[in-house]
């Protein structure tokens, strides 16, 4: 058995690590909640994200939080014109035609940038992301620590928009009826839009957050929505507190598999994970039986 000298810094920073992930699981469990349908673009958007904020840096000189400050309402926007202008009417009301959209635009937008930036992996050099916060016996990363915080802020901001502003209730009602909803006076294309923009813009933040740590290149973001496909059936589909609690649970997974397997075996745990939670629960844990 290890010591919890050891121990404790491994599921702090797997908390850390998890925060991130599951911002990145939010807006896909957001999407699933409101339209019932995973978004195959989600992995392409978040490299897209990653390349904006890549760029914000390198022309006009901003840090990636800062960058997240302007790049959120764009890719807000970029994800309700989308959903508003190309995938709902190219979809005609289908379900699976949403399925085969998002999956072309996954396609197009992967292959834009690999003609646009080539399959160069990109990385920026911040003064801070090397540093480390004492706490305790573990020295945590400060850029994982103010991932964590933000994603925090953002997931309790996300719920008091569904809970108290007028288009958070459309949201619910249109997640869990959406003909009522629509006979109500809901717009509900436009609540659609809103929904896929406001996963979108989580895109954004979780990219921001990414980026002093990480690389980018054309496919940088599958391996994130892998682990969020993950995190959104372990948490149950379309539960947005299951999004948070299954992220952070993820993360700590992956640390402690890291540990114990070593560094480039620390997926596996999630994975293995994945399995048994489709094999013996696969509403999740917060999700719904049908």
């Amino acid at each position: 058995m290890l010591s919890s000298v050891i121990l404790i810094p491994a599921v702090l920073n797997g908390l850390m690590t998890g925060a991130v992930y599951a911002l990145i699981a939010l807006g896909l469990t957001l999407i699933y909640g409101v339209l019932h349908i995973i978004n195959f673009a989600h992995g392409a958007l978040l490299t897209a994200a990653m390349f904006a904020a890549f760029f914000a840096h390198q022309w006009l000189g901003l840090d990636p939080y800062i960058a997240a400050i302007g790049l959120t309402p764009i890719f807000f926007g970029l994800g309700y014109g989308l959903q508003r202008f190309i995938i709902g009417p190219a979809a005609h009301g289908e379900d699976r035609n949403i399925l085969l959209v998002t999956l072309g635009l996954a396609v197009v937008i992967e292959n834009a940038l690999l003609y646009a930036f080539r399959a160069d992996t990109r990385t920026i050099n911040l003064p801070y992301a090397f540093n480390v916060i004492e706490v305790g016996s573990a020295f945590l990363a400060v850029p994982r620590v103010i991932a964590f915080v933000v994603v925090i802020a953002v997931a309790i901001a996300l719920w008091l928009i569904m809970r108290w502003t007028d288009t958070g209730k459309a949201i619910r009602a249109v997640a869990k009826e959406k003909l009522g909803a629509e006979l109500s006076g809901i717009d509900v294309a436009h609540i659609y839009a809103v929904t896929f923009g406001l996963g979108t813009a989580c895109l954004a933040i979780a990219a921001c957050l990414l980026l002093p740590t990480y690389y980018v290149n054309p496919t940088a973001g599958n391996a994130f929505v892998l682990i969020a496909f993950t995190i959104v059936v372990l948490g149950g589909m379309g539960s947005v507190t299951g999004a948070l609690i299954g992220g952070l649970f993820v993360g700590v997974v992956e640390s402690m598999s890291g540990l114990y397997l070593g560094e480039s075996l620390g997926q596996i745990g999630i994975f293995v994970m994945f399995i048994l939670v489709l094999l013996f629960r696969p509403s999740g844990l917060l999700g719904e039986r049908t």
